[in-house]
């Protein structure tokens, strides 16, 4: 991906945020809100079970509009909590995605990303450095989860919209950049790798692809 999609990339992310936070904030409960935060999740999630012909994702994303069309349209159902749930599972999956590669006899996630954009093998400590970033990104979807539910009960809505909505892309941006940082000081042996690589990487993962 060339530097201005990236750029680009990163302010439609930001303009998605400051849009989800608006309508959580001040209007909840409206149809337009729910396809607004809920629709690209089922989007994406179809369209990657549609790449990959994957059925139970297919599957469970069908099922999961209809439950949605359902609950909205009965009513007599805290909305709200539809989009604590759905902000809790997206972490949830995404930790367990992290968290399953940490497994013994198993590798690491970033580990295994990064020997597929490293052309020369990992040293002992470059595996040290990438299991414990990735225990280390386990930590901090957790957290997110953790710290929305802890919003959800004790302050108000519009607290928990704009950390949904702001905060916790803005604290993933950031968690980026203090690791590159980090890494950049600390580790200054360890190959630079391009956001390209990178991205490519993640996808191959994805795929399942060697």
């Amino acid at each position: 991906m060339a530097a201005w999609g990236i750029v680009a990339a990163a302010l439609g992310v930001a303009a998605y945020s400051l849009l989800s936070w608006g309508l959580m904030a001040h209007a909840p409960d409206h149809a337009w809100t729910v396809l607004a935060l809920f629709g690209p999740l089922l989007a994406g999630l179809s369209l990657a079970g549609l790449q990959r012909r994957h059925g139970p994702t297919i599957v469970g994303c069908a099922v999961l509009a209809v439950v949605l069309v359902v609950v909205w349209q009965r009513g007599g159902v805290d909305v709200n909590r539809l989009y604590v749930l759905q902000h809790a599972a997206i972490h949830a999956v995404l930790g367990w995605t992290f968290a399953i590669t940490l497994r013994p006899g198993s590798t690491a996630l970033i580990t295994a990303m990064a020997e597929r954009v490293h052309d020369q093998p990992l040293s002992a400590g470059e595996r040290n450095y990438t299991r414990a970033l990735t225990q280390a990104w386990v930590g901090f979807f957790v957290g997110m989860i953790v710290v929305s539910l802890a919003l959800y009960a004790v302050a108000p809505w519009s607290w928990w919209s704009f950390f949904c909505t702001v905060l916790t892309p803005g604290a993933a941006v950031a968690g980026f950049a203090v690791e590159y940082i980090w890494r950049r000081w600390r580790h200054p042996e360890f190959q630079p790798v391009s956001m390209q690589r990178a991205m490519q990487a993640w996808r191959q993962h994805g795929n399942g692809s060697a």
